[in-house]
């Protein structure tokens, strides 16, 4: 008579949560095997005789032990039965589960708390989009969806539309004469930044940079290869005499400097750019907050200067003037780099959606961005004065700066303040605004608070600036 080997009955304890079924038989055979009562190679329990065990449907068992056997914890053959594969104690003593667990099937340490949105954020760089008209932006993109849908990704020398479009703009708003070919349209300023850097030749030589600066420039210029010289902007913003021989090109925000907000003098641009001829170096010019200007009249942009467009490249973006969430910009270099600067665009790949660009073209062309900008500047004056009249009136005898033009200004704070310290302080009361100190590549030389005012509500403006008061331990 041929002898079998008796049955394995296994004493499982299913844990008591709300898994299914063929999770926790899964779970319970695991938890058997790292306590030693199962080894590699032992034999489990027929699905029909565990199911009539644990007084359940055998389905649930024949699951189970395929939920094991996918995550290798069993091996199954037939005429052998079910085993424990080699290495499955390893795993049960690992934690390893047999499936993944769900969210709120297990116990799990909670969360951080999460830090709550700020009620007023004031960080620089950032246009209120809510100022667009929905019924421009939405024909603007009807007419780009109704449009043949691209066949390829455009290159340098794509976004016709737009380079026409924009040519336009800049003749008008910055009086900047250039030919729509001249334009190269790049996903944001720091890749205009790091086309430049390549195209001219940057990488390993010296960059004159305002100090204090825009941090994310600098970096960009310095991971891409170049060095940045530090040059002390003044309350006009960067002086021509504080530039060397040895630096090849210098970058620039003369419309509004980023952090201080000084409007760079007619006679310091001409000076820099004469400079730039005679010395053969490149003018980098990021025209930041170049559109918005406030109870003083336009100045000309460097490469409006620049005549001969031999030493200027000019860098613009939407990011300021409507959202930086659609990541296009505009470069416009000398006329003896665009060869360059397509080259290192097709090599690195960078390029912008051309459906987004159509779309921002058509914005362009009906005349709904200078209908935006002109709305746009008058509701920014106006915060600007409620601003500016209650951090007056809160924080008597603080200097404001940077208040003629652009979306930001800085308040100074006293000698000996922390402005970080200051700043964090203000974010726990919920304002976010941005330490001058900051912005200064070496030891900080001044401290205050940049503070963007561009989607702060005028009704609102004397209750952050009653927050600042307290911040800074203003009476």
């Amino acid at each position: 008579m041929a002898r079998h080997a008796p049955e394995l009955h296994l004493a499982l304890q299913l844990p008591a949560d709300e898994s299914p079924l063929r999770q926790r038989i899964a779970a319970a055979v695991i938890e058997e095997i790292r306590l030693g009562r199962l080894g590699p190679g032992d034999a489990l329990p027929s699905t029909r005789s565990l199911a009539a065990e644990l007084a359940v449907a055998r389905s649930s068992v024949v699951d189970a032990y395929d939920e094991l056997a996918a995550a290798g914890y069993t091996t199954a053959r037939l005429g052998s039965g079910t085993r424990i594969a080699v290495g499955a104690d390893i795993a049960a003593h690992s934690g390893a589960a047999s499936h993944v667990t769900s969210v709120g099937t297990t116990a799990s340490t909670p969360a951080a708390p999460r830090q709550p949105p700020p009620a007023w954020d004031l960080v620089p760089g950032h246009p209120d989009p809510e100022l667009i008209s929905t019924t421009d932006w939405r024909r603007a993109w009807r007419a780009a969806a109704a449009a043949p849908v691209p066949s390829a990704a455009a290159g340098p020398d794509g976004h016709g539309e737009l380079r026409i479009a924009l040519a336009g703009h800049l003749r008008r708003t910055r009086g900047i004469v250039a030919d729509a070919t001249e334009l190269i349209i790049v996903p944001g300023v720091a890749s205009a930044l790091r086309t430049v850097t390549v195209a001219a030749g940057l990488i390993g030589r010296d960059i004159a940079f305002e100090e204090p600066g825009y941090d994310e420039a600098r970096r960009t210029f310095e991971t891409s290869g170049a060095r940045t010289r530090a040059v002390a902007v003044d309350g006009d913003g960067l002086d021509p005499d504080s530039l060397r021989d040895s630096d090849a090109a210098v970058y620039c925000t003369p419309a509004h400097q980023y952090p201080l907000g000084a409007r760079l003098p007619v006679a310091r641009r001409a000076r820099l750019v004469q400079w730039a001829s005679g010395t053969g170096a490149l003018l980098i010019e990021d025209d930041y907050d170049g559109e918005f200007r406030y109870d003083v009249s336009a100045l000309p942009a460097l490469r409006g200067i620049d005549d001969g467009r031999a030493c200027v490249a000019y860098i613009g973006t939407v990011s300021k003037i409507l959202t930086p969430a659609l990541r296009v910009a505009w470069l416009l270099p000398p006329w003896q780099l665009r060869g360059s600067v397509v080259d290192a665009l097709e090599r690195s790949g960078e390029s912008v959606c051309a459906i987004t660009t159509l779309a921002l073209a058509r914005f362009i062309e009906s005349g709904a961005l200078t209908r935006h900008l002109a709305r746009a500047a008058r509701t920014y004056s106006a915060r600007r004065s409620a601003f500016v009249g209650a951090l007056r009136r809160r924080c008597p005898g603080l200097q404001l700066e940077g208040v003629e033009a652009g979306l930001h200004m800085v308040v100074r704070l006293p000698d000996g303040t922390d402005d970080i310290a200051v700043a964090a302080t203000l974010r726990d009361r919920g304002v976010t605004v941005s330490p001058l100190s900051s912005y200064f590549s070496g030891v900080a030389v001044a401290r205050g608070l940049v503070c963007n005012y561009a989607r702060l509500p005028e009704t609102r403006a004397d209750t952050v600036a009653e927050l600042i008061a307290g911040a800074i331990g203003q009476p």
